[in-house]
């Protein structure tokens, strides 16, 4: 018998069960609270469920949580968890605090597909997609987790592992469980879909979720963004701009830039105006990130100063620019480092305001 995941299943998919099950609809509600407000770790603690429905759940779902294989803490408090699935494959997820939100940095899949040159995680094969249960748990998981330690998931970025738009239909789903109202209720603003330019689903995931969108950009050139970027070739920048100005923007929302500098790569100051002149008059806000060395990557992190030099450009444009640093860089979770891994960054340097 196939197992159930039960933080697979949506809001509609949970009162059609417990229905089939001959259940009154309030019991739907009460699963639905312990799994996404009260945090259960596990169908037994549901201690309001009759024990019936709980031995009937129990004898068709798969556990509640994922295996904790390492746990490693960073000296500026991000940190980062190697997390084992059922069937044996290993996932990252980073938790990366700050003074008035704390984010989580979850995977989509194991692996990644798109072999970017400057990502480490782009090293390790595509081993499958996760299910949209299993990337709820990653956000379950840390809750329950850092609760008990006074800390908050604010924010969810799908930075992790993996392209998050070629595993579209669990994202999508993942996503709707972790903005249900009665539930995780974390808001449209509060999450953000990263993605490297899958230009058929960009504008399809806007009108589906309305959630943030950040593109990995990295270059404003076919031909550099060709070698950072594989999928260029597939989806190049013209393409990619394209579906961007068709982007379903809500109100007072801007589209993220990301951009890695690479010294000698992307990093002059002609580099900085090509950039300004592509996103043209679309709602952004760009962040530059620092690369992060890793072993028998070919790259080079920038200067500092050239790196203020390319921020200006951006900021005279009337653009706003956040330089980010590297967080959680000792303990392998800042970004591009990790096989199987993410990270994130904090602002440090920034001109203009956030929308």
């Amino acid at each position: 018998m196939q197992r159930l995941r039960l933080t697979s299943l949506s809001w509609e998919e949970w009162n059609t069960l417990l229905t089939e099950w001959g259940e009154r609809p309030f019991r739907a509600k009460q699963i639905w609270s312990w799994l996404y407000v009260k945090l259960a770790r596990s169908v037994e603690e549901m201690s309001d469920v009759p024990a019936a429905v709980r031995h009937r759940l129990l004898e068709v779902s798969l556990p509640l949580m994922p295996q904790v294989l390492t746990h490693r803490l960073s000296v500026d408090g991000t940190e980062k968890w190697l997390l084992g699935l059922q069937d044996g494959a290993q996932i990252e997820t980073v938790y990366i605090p700050d003074i008035e939100r704390g984010t989580l940095c979850v995977s989509s899949q194991v692996g990644c597909t798109l072999s970017c040159t400057f990502c480490h995680t782009g090293t390790q094969p595509l081993l499958r997609n996760l299910e949209a249960g299993e990337i709820v748990e990653q956000v379950t998981f840390a809750r329950a987790e850092l609760a008990a330690r006074g800390l908050k998931v604010t924010n969810v970025v799908l930075m992790g592992m993996g392209e998050p738009l070629y595993n579209y239909d669990a994202v999508v789903k993942a996503v709707r469980i972790l903005l249900n109202g009665t539930g995780l209720a974390i808001g449209t603003r509060k999450i953000t879909l990263s993605t490297a330019g899958v230009v058929p689903r960009l504008v399809q995931v806007g009108w589906d979720l309305g959630i943030n969108m950040a593109i990995s950009l990295h270059s404003v050139r076919d031909a550099v963004r060709d070698r950072l970027i594989p999928l260029n070739r597939k989806y190049d920048l013209a393409a990619l701009r394209e579906a961007i100005r068709a982007f379903p923007l809500k109100h007072g929302r801007a589209i993220t830039w990301e951009y890695l500098l690479l010294k000698g790569v992307n990093d002059s100051l002609q580099d900085a105006r090509e950039l300004v002149q592509f996103i043209g008059d679309i709602p952004s806000k760009v962040n530059l990130i620092t690369f992060n060395p890793w072993p028998g990557s070919p790259y080079e992190p920038t200067a500092r100063e050239d790196t203020l030099r390319f921020q200006e450009i951006i900021c005279q444009a009337k653009i706003v620019t956040v330089i980010r640093d590297s967080r959680g860089a000792d303990i392998a979770a800042a970004c591009g480092q990790l096989r199987s891994e993410c990270g994130g960054g904090q602002p440090v340097k920034a001109c203009g305001e956030f929308a």
